[in-house]
């Protein structure tokens, strides 16, 4: 998949676990995972919003698109 999701890299910049993340976003840790494993089919703006709230970060610090080679 093109879209890399680096939200574990941003966790630990921040020093913050999965469940710290997941009760500041309002998901659940199951939810989380799905999200950070690339795994999610989608991600609400409100959600991207709260983790980006949440981490102190830009969409652009856990998105990023990477061309198939």
């Amino acid at each position: 998949m093109p879209i890399i999701i680096n939200i574990d890299v941003m966790m630990a910049r921040r020093k913050m676990s999965s469940g710290e993340l997941a009760s500041k976003v309002g998901i659940s840790a199951a939810n989380l995972s799905i999200l950070k494993n690339g795994k999610a089919k989608g991600v609400r703006f409100a959600t991207l919003e709260a983790v980006c709230k949440a981490l102190d970060c830009q969409p652009g610090d856990i998105l990023e698109f990477r061309q198939d080679e």
